[in-house]
């Protein structure tokens, strides 16, 4: 009887919170969301006039080697942040048998897929948090210390991106008579100096902030501080590089799919519109849609014509948004029908 009873009940160690985020992602709301994408897109259409026959033309005749070294520039900028979260991961641990734990720069870069993956098809950027989960489970570990140091990877991204920004914009300005908007800049330091500040906050008043929260948020918290301020223990000049190389590849990436179209907007503009598709890509619809695109088309009308820069955004954002969704999408699945496997297995032999 007692075997009966444990065959009965294989699915009873699932935790709660992590059932509540796949049904979420699985949803009908996240079904809507695509048709929100769609509704997103037929207004940019009609906000920027467009003449979509040369768009369509355009689009067609561009170069598929170009765009497929593109999206594989692309897709190898995550093995970068998948290195780089790594070793924020193994300097927030403290034995020997956590850092066996962490899981490898591959599984990194999976899960870092997955997490963009749920932000493409939820609102509010839920990715994040499932990221956070993901990680937790595979390197066993608390969901707080993993939230953490995802933390800790915003804190790298938004300091890269406002310099590498205002470098590029000061080239810009130097080099042409092109005027950037400033809401691009501003909003990449606004949110630089947020993140820093929450990590100085946290450096400074973090005692004070444990002695003042309920014993049952006391444990969570510290580990939350863990994650985070333990991430910078070292090598955060090699750190630095990672993040660094990750953005270049995302700048090639539309370097090339500018190629593949057999357009020129200059190197100069290259990072600015880059880094304000990435900045405008944390708007908290299902991956950015409704902000990317006229952004995108905004920042690219200072070189391109609409139909031009309609046609380079289309087509940038069949890699950065649509191909997350199949790939992202199949990694994910993927992940839950091996992790269903082993579940079973464990199952078996327990019974």
């Amino acid at each position: 009887m007692s075997g009966y009873g444990q065959r009965m009940t294989p699915n009873n160690h699932k935790k709660p919170h992590t059932v509540s985020l796949r049904k979420r992602i699985l949803s009908l709301p996240t079904l809507l969301s695509f048709g929100v994408a769609a509704a997103f897109m037929f207004l940019l259409a009609t906000q920027f006039d467009l003449d979509w026959s040369e768009t369509l033309s355009n689009i067609r005749s561009m170069n598929p080697w170009l765009y497929l070294l593109a999206l594989l520039l692309y897709y190898l900028s995550f093995v970068f942040r998948g290195m780089r979260w790594r070793l924020l991961a193994l300097n927030a641990v403290d034995t020997a048998e956590e850092r066996e734990r962490v899981p490898s720069v591959l599984q990194c870069s999976q899960v870092i897929i997955i997490g963009w993956f749920v932000n493409s098809v939820v609102w509010l950027r839920l990715g994040d948090a499932y990221r956070a989960l993901a990680f937790s489970e595979d390197a066993k570990n608390t969901f707080s210390w993993s939230l953490g140091t995802i933390l800790a990877e915003r804190v790298l991204d938004m300091a890269t991106v406002a310099v590498v920004l205002f470098l590029s914009v000061l080239v810009l300005t130097a080099t042409s008579d092109l005027a950037v908007s400033q809401f691009i800049i501003v909003m990449a330091f606004v949110m630089a100096f947020g993140v820093l500040t929450i990590i100085l906050s946290m450096r400074l008043y973090g005692p004070k902030v444990t002695r003042l929260l309920p014993s049952r948020l006391e444990g969570p918290y510290k580990r939350f501080q863990q994650g985070t301020l333990g991430s910078f223990k070292s090598q955060l000049p090699y750190m630095l590089i990672l993040g660094l190389a990750g953005w270049l590849l995302e700048m090639a990436r539309l370097y090339f799919v500018v190629q593949a179209l057999g357009l020129d907007i200059g190197l100069a503009l290259i990072p600015v519109v880059a880094l304000g598709h990435a900045i405008l890509s944390t708007v908290p619809t299902p991956g950015g849609t409704g902000a990317v695109e006229p952004g995108m088309i905004g920042l690219l009308l200072l070189s391109l014509d609409r139909s031009n820069a309609a046609s380079v955004a289309i087509v940038d954002r069949s890699i950065t948004y649509v191909s997350v969704i199949v790939i992202g999408g199949l990694i994910f699945l993927l992940r839950h029908v091996m992790r269903m496997r082993s579940s079973s297995k464990e199952t078996s032999v327990a019974t």
